[in-house]
């Protein structure tokens, strides 16, 4: 009788119309991400083409679209779409510490997801050095919260839903499922409950079917076959490991310092007027742009996929230019990621290494350098090898990525301790005010209490 009764609890809760509401929910909203996100990186192109075509005309022209494009774009995030601003990721990992649902609603809303990628659009559509990467996850995050609340789901149910939007958005932006899976454990659940992990694998699951329906099986960057064999050209390794870990680390530690807000005179000004500032950020990633001869504007992709494929001419310090053009970016306060142009940078850089040692493959080496400075920059090394293997389809080089990775992942944090994205959360839950969940840890060895 027992075992009779098991069965039919069993049953009841397979058939539970609750349990299948929930799954109706997250299905539905990581297929709604995959769509969103595959309009957005159209739109992406569209908005970056529409910049390119102005400075063909005259490559002048930047220095009045870009600080007038960044200055708009900082005017109406503080006063439209507060809560808008940046990559988006730190939002979305601040909103798994919060308690309050109002104050989640304030920078996981629909309101805010169509503001920044709108936003995101005009930064590009103005040659800003950004991606579209991050935008998606905090869109991601939103339309399946908003989701949540509008079947009114549990709090803890809806808190389950962010971390899947956000980890569908990833999977979705780059086509790339396992890493979205791997984004997700390394960089947004540092405070959410491991029951979710079978949810957020399902949400990515089906953001990735979505997306390779929608558009196809083709790779980020298109297939390369580079190969490193052990011990030939392996030098490589901890060169780009050593470079892109120290550059990386500072790239982070640079905008955690400008979250912060400069000291003196110069914060103070920056403070009273945002707009101005973002302007003057706007007038030198235009010169950066006109002296690298167009290069460094947009989010970097064309230029990262040219060097992965072995077809580019660009100069040996095109990557100091490009991280240059991407700190002003962010530091302007404008909406908008740094996934893409950090990818960029990172290729640069083995673009730039591969001269110095013939003997290892130069495509292999661009991607030790790709992997390298994207795991110096957010200190995610799982995550920054997948990310990259996926977007290469190139398994072969598995081993000298990993490798890579987690060496520079040590010397990354040499120079910045914490990770960049949850040291943001950190700050932004302080600018707002909001209580964070209790014992939640934001980052390694540091609470939000502090």
């Amino acid at each position: 009788m027992f075992l009779v009764s098991k069965v039919r609890l069993s049953t009841a809760e397979y058939l539970s119309r609750q349990l299948w509401q929930r799954r109706v929910v997250f299905w539905s909203g990581a297929l709604m991400v995959s769509v969103v996100a595959i309009g957005f990186a159209r739109a992406a192109i569209w908005a970056d083409r529409l910049f390119h075509r102005a400075i063909d005309i005259d490559p002048r022209l930047a220095l009045v679209l870009t600080p007038l494009g960044l200055g708009i774009s900082v005017l109406l995030t503080r006063t439209v779409f507060p809560g808008a601003q940046g990559s988006g990721i730190p939002q979305v990992i601040a909103a798994g510490e919060m308690q309050d649902s109002a104050t989640i609603r304030s920078v996981l809303s629909m309101r805010i997801a169509i503001g920044k990628l709108g936003l995101t659009l005009l930064g590009l559509a103005s040659g800003a050095s950004i991606g579209r990467e991050g935008p998606t996850v905090q869109i991601g995050a939103a339309i399946m919260r908003s989701l949540g609340e509008a079947v009114h789901l549990q709090q803890s149910q809806i808190r389950a839903l962010v971390l899947a939007g956000g980890a569908a958005g990833i999977a979705a932006a780059f086509n790339t499922p396992l890493a979205g899976v791997m984004f997700a454990i390394e960089e947004l659940s540092h405070s959410f409950e491991e029951r979710t992990s079978g949810t957020v694998l399902t949400a990515v699951i089906i953001a990735g079917i979505a997306t390779l329906a929608l558009t196809g099986s083709g790779s980020y960057f298109g297939q390369t076959s580079a190969v490193l064999p052990i011990g030939v050209g392996w030098e490589a390794v901890l060169a780009c490991a050593v470079l892109g870990g120290l550059l990386g680390g500072a790239f982070s530690a640079i905008l955690v310092k400008a979250a912060d807000g400069l000291p003196g005179l110069v914060g103070r000004w920056i403070g009273k007027y945002p707009v101005l500032f973002a302007m003057l950020c706007g007038l030198l990633v235009a010169d950066l742009g006109i002296a690298s001869h167009g290069a460094t504007y947009g989010t970097g992709y064309a230029q990262a996929r040219d060097m992965v494929a072995g077809h580019s001419s660009l100069p040996p310090y095109f990557f100091a230019l490009k991280m240059a053009a991407s700190i002003l970016s962010y530091a302007s306060g404008i909406p908008g990621g740094i996934f893409a142009p950090s990818l960029a940078v990172g290729a640069g850089l083995g673009h730039s290494i591969a001269f110095w040692i013939p003997s290892a493959p130069a495509g292999a080496v661009v991607l030790l350098g790709m992997v390298a400075y994207f795991s110096g920059v957010v200190q995610a090394p799982i995550t920054s090898a997948v990310i990259v293997m996926e977007m290469t389809d190139n398994q072969d080089m598995t081993i000298p990525l990993m490798a890579t990775s987690f060496l520079a992942y040590g010397v990354s944090r040499l120079i910045c301790r914490r990770a960049l994205y949850g040291a943001l959360a950190t700050r932004f839950i302080a600018a707002i005010g909001a209580p964070a969940v209790s014992g939640v840890t934001m980052d390694e060895g540091e609470t939000s209490e502090q």
